[in-house]
């Protein structure tokens, strides 16, 4: 490994509890003294790290194959822009070897291990990078993203992995895996970061062969968006992640989702093309001179994997990328009627352990719901959607048409806030939702706070959807309220009436945006003794939201110490009737 010469950070708690120190495996060239970017910028202050496979000048690049180190003269083009944008490169990342993986586990460096249960795998390609995002080692790193590489480390480490449409990014200085659907990714903690980092490093490079101006949809998809998901999914009998996805689901319909169920056969057979077929060869194309010289220096599979690409002719390639025309064919008719597919990041998890002892069937498997994407020129973003029962995390990527990157950032900012993680292996809880860039704000917009019987699913739900409003955030007012079911309100209405500090507690809302425009007539329907006024929330901030006249509580009953209204409507209803 080449060597490391300054300690890690100190452990969180959290982190120190699971592993006793950070992983020094995932670093493999981190210098005293990081490369400091411009003083000012849109990125100043932030803190990168590049996977190994993307060139720092006078660093070594070594795609974790010590036989083909070299060392740079020149940054990519990419490391060049986020630079010059203000953000410090703080050193070089572990990867599975020459990107060619998604487990995390194929480096002559080690294993890079998981950032939340250091048994199980990180994900891979871009393993490292991920892992020292998830435990806040630095604010965001760049991976690369062939076949799922930059999306399946994203959801196995609870952070976000936003693949950009190809050819935003330029990969000029990036070593190619595939050369023709290679795409530079980005980690981060939360969206708005990623989503900042990304529109920094979008930029046209004549220099790059692959890099394109796009144009980019600049409109979220809307109040309702309808969302293709696998008619029958697939999760080779891991019911933890069956059930998680099952719960991202719901939670994608309070946002104002509609799933439908779509026969993904199409994207199942693009998939197995990237490696069941003579696309593979562009995997040998992109290291032929150093793999004819040098192949007995290459770690197995990878050797195995790369070699089959030399057995193929120019006349099998081309037939491929008819067959893989055809299917591109069929899948576009998949996309009437929707706006986005979801599908999860990964469909099961595995120790590291068990990835060494099978590599490559279960490797396989991590790359189920990913490897057609690029094939197919869609964007993709993962998100965290929750810890698994057994507190491994789990992660959905939402899948767009090409330039929709910012579409996917809005409404997966709002799905990760929404689901009351907190970031990465940190502990931290998620900062509040920033704007995403590249989106129209044409249209003003107000945040309201609801408690009661129109949070999502409840009676008066409708009143906030049918005016376009969408679903921000879950989360609590400050600890200064008492909530309150008022008698014979029909539906069932709580009052929240504010009290004085250390006579309340912490009362669960939801934090609606609506489109000003409706915002008037929304009010209108508000009955006395409720009206709307200012919140205080958990975190400091303040929002309009529903409260209630003191006069109006007479007979009223205190449910404060349930913490919300969902839990006293549950209280209410009957216990099941166990049967003989």
């Amino acid at each position: 490994m080449v060597q490391d010469t300054t300690p890690n950070p100190p452990a969180t708690p959290l982190r120190a509890a699971l592993t006793g120190a950070l992983a020094p495996q995932a670093w493999l060239h981190r210098p005293a003294q990081a490369i400091n970017g411009a003083a000012t910028g849109v990125l100043a202050g932030l803190r990168f790290a590049v996977k190994d496979n993307i060139d720092v000048a006078g660093w070594p690049t070594t795609a974790a194959c010590p036989a083909f180190a070299r060392t740079p003269g020149a940054h990519a083009s990419v490391v060049q822009t986020l630079l010059d944008a203000g953000a410090s490169l703080q050193g070089k990342t572990n990867l599975d070897q020459f990107a060619c993986g998604l487990s995390g586990t194929r480096s002559p460096y080690g294993a890079v291990p998981n950032a939340v249960n250091p048994l199980y795998v990180s994900g891979g390609s871009s393993s490292g990078s991920a892992y020292v995002v998830a435990t806040g080692q630095v604010d965001f790193a760049l991976g690369t993203d062939t076949a799922g590489s930059g999306r399946v480390p994203a959801g196995l480490n609870n952070i976000v992995g936003l693949k950009p449409s190809r050819g935003l990014i330029s990969a000029r200085g990036v070593l190619p895996a595939a050369q023709a659907v290679d795409c530079v990714s980005i980690f981060a903690t939360t969206v708005a970061t990623a989503a900042r980092v990304l529109a920094a490093a979008v930029a046209f490079d004549p220099a790059d062969p692959y890099s394109r101006r796009l144009a980019m949809a600049d409109t979220p998809f809307g109040a309702r968006f309808r969302f293709g998901v696998p008619a029958q999914p697939e999760f080779f009998g891991d019911e933890a992640a069956r059930a998680a996805f099952a719960g991202a689901l719901v939670q994608l319909q309070a946002l104002g989702g509609e799933a439908v169920p779509l026969d993904f056969t199409p994207f199942a057979a693009c998939a197995d093309m990237l490696y069941g077929s003579a696309l593979v060869a562009q995997r040998y194309e992109a290291i032929r001179g150093f793999f004819d010289a040098r192949e007995a220096e290459v770690i197995e599979p990878v050797r195995g994997i790369i070699a089959t690409g030399k057995g193929y002719s120019a006349a099998d390639l081309v037939a491929a990328q008819t067959q893989l025309a055809a299917l591109a064919q069929q899948a576009q008719a998949l996309w009437q009627g929707i706006d986005l597919l979801v599908v999860p990041t990964a469909p099961t998890h595995h120790t590291i352990e068990r990835m060494q002892a099978d590599p490559v069937v279960l490797n396989r498997q991590l790359g189920a719901y990913t490897n057609f994407v690029n094939l197919l020129d869609y964007a993709a973003l993962s998100v965290p959607a929750s810890l698994r029962a057994d507190g491994l995390p789990f992660g959905i990527t939402l899948i767009g048409r090409c330039g929709s990157d910012w579409q996917l950032a809005e409404l997966g900012q709002r799905f990760h806030h929404a689901s009351g993680l907190s970031q990465g292996a940190t502990g931290a809880p998620l900062p509040a939702m920033q704007p995403i860039p590249g989106l129209s704000t044409a249209a003003p917009h107000v945040r309201v706070a609801v408690v009661g019987a129109h949070l999502s699913g409840m009676p008066l739900n409708g009143q906030l959807t049918e005016r376009g409003a969408t679903l921000l955030a879950r989360t609590h007012t400050a600890p200064v309220y008492r909530l309150y079911a008022l008698p014979g309100t029909v539906p069932p209405k709580p009052g929240l009436l504010r009290v004085a500090p250390g006579e309340g507690q912490a009362i669960e809302i939801e934090i609606w945006s609506m489109p000003l425009a409706q915002y008037g007539s929304f009010v209108a329907l508000v009955p006395a003794p409720l009206s709307i006024g200012t919140l205080a929330l958990a975190d400091g901030g303040s929002v309009q939201g529903f409260l209630c006249e003191p006069l109006a509580l007479q007979g009223a009953s205190d449910i404060s110490h349930l913490g919300g209204w969902r839990a006293w409507i549950a209280s209410t209803r009957p216990a099941p009737v166990a049967t003989p």
